[in-house]
């Protein structure tokens, strides 16, 4: 494909030019040529904004400083890092991915583009934004900011998700890149900062884009109808319980599957909502007990539904050691906010730390 006209000429051009003056220059996971700092950064990146990601990727660096090292690393240990960060099957994958690297690639994350393609969690975006950062490879990337600039500065009309709106972004992405491979890294970081820092979703700073003159949807004044929207369909809602056991202080949490929501994370046990909390506890955890004060219910949004979560809590007055089973653990809430735990337990578990003190446990 032949680059037919002026906007899609310069457009490299106007990116790097702006970027040298305006763009980020000073995130924690840029100035490296190291691929694994580059994929853990791509990886949290994934859905999150920047900011939220800095504290988050200090931390893990620091625990896991090499891809060895994430290598030999426990599951839970891994996933307590990645708490609320959200996404959780990111971390998982990164611990599988981290495995395949030392097993199969003796140690060395791997340079070629299918290699790292094969990854767990690394798409064909992901994978050339590593490229195009640690080996400064021709690669185009197409994250969610990237068909928002693309769509909005050269009309691409329909919804980004479409199969058929989607291959026509990556041709355009693919027609765009530099001539030279020198640039591609300034290139790609100017895409994601755009995106990130002017070209916003709502209330983009036009005055401040490189390309505002040749953008179709600025120049039509257009620019809420770009990128197209998802079409509308009703996110469903769901309810479940979750029963808060509490024994001297500490609450029973229990390891949730490896697949699925949350999968590999602790939490409280789930229950029917029309089931006695009491007699559940009795009947699956050995505890006797008596309804305990209060909790409001609290929501949290997925991608697909939204779930309305209703706590209730049982106070022990006994309970059978033996009835303790793998995969579930007595621990104090101190404790349990360090664990491996999803953004509403976490949420759970500070709303029931000023109750304790109001608790009367035998």
């Amino acid at each position: 494909m032949k680059k037919s006209s002026s906007a899609k000429l310069r457009f490299a051009d106007r990116l790097v030019e702006w970027h040298a003056r305006s763009g980020r220059h000073d995130l924690p996971w840029q100035n490296t040529r190291d691929p694994y700092l580059i994929w853990i950064s791509e990886i949290m990146l994934q859905q999150t904004q920047v900011k939220t990601v800095i504290p988050y990727f200090a931390r893990f660096i620091a625990s896991f400083p090499t891809v060895g090292s994430l290598a030999q690393a426990d599951e839970n240990e891994v996933l307590a890092h990645w708490s609320g960060l959200g996404y959780y099957a990111r971390g998982r994958n990164l611990l599988k991915a981290a495995r395949i690297i030392a097993t199969e690639h003796g140690g060395t994350f791997p340079r070629a583009f299918d290699a790292i393609c094969a990854l767990p969690g690394v798409g064909r975006s992901t994978a050339s934004a590593i490229s195009a950062f640690a080996f400064d490879e021709k690669r185009a990337i197409l994250d969610g900011n990237v068909k928002r600039v693309l769509s909005r500065c050269f009309g691409i009309e329909g919804y980004p998700g479409e199969k058929k709106v989607e291959v026509r972004l990556w041709a355009l992405a693919e027609e765009l890149l530099p001539d030279s491979s020198d640039r591609i890294k300034a290139y790609t970081q100017a895409q994601m900062d755009l995106g990130a820092t002017v070209c916003l979703r709502s209330r983009p700073l036009c005055a401040g884009c490189p390309c505002s003159r040749v953008c179709v949807a600025n120049r039509e004044k257009r620019i809420d109808e770009f990128p197209g929207r998802k079409p509308r369909r009703k996110i469903p809602s769901r309810t479940t319980a979750m029963l808060i056991l509490i024994s001297h202080s500490e609450v029973l949490l229990e390891r949730r599957p490896p697949s699925g929501i949350w999968g590999g994370l602790w939490c409280f046990p789930e229950f029917g909502v029309d089931e006695d909390s009491v007699a559940k506890a009795r009947a699956l955890y050995g505890v006797r007990g008596a309804s305990g004060p209060h909790l409001t219910p609290i929501k949290h949004g997925f991608t697909h539904f939204n779930l309305k979560i209703n706590p209730h809590i049982v106070q022990a007055r006994r309970r059978d050691p033996r009835a303790a089973q793998p995969g579930q653990i007595w621990i104090g809430v101190d404790d349990a906010l360090k664990a491996a735990i999803p953004a509403p337990v976490r949420r759970l578990l500070q709303n029931l730390a000023p109750l304790l003190q109001k608790i009367n446990v035998d």
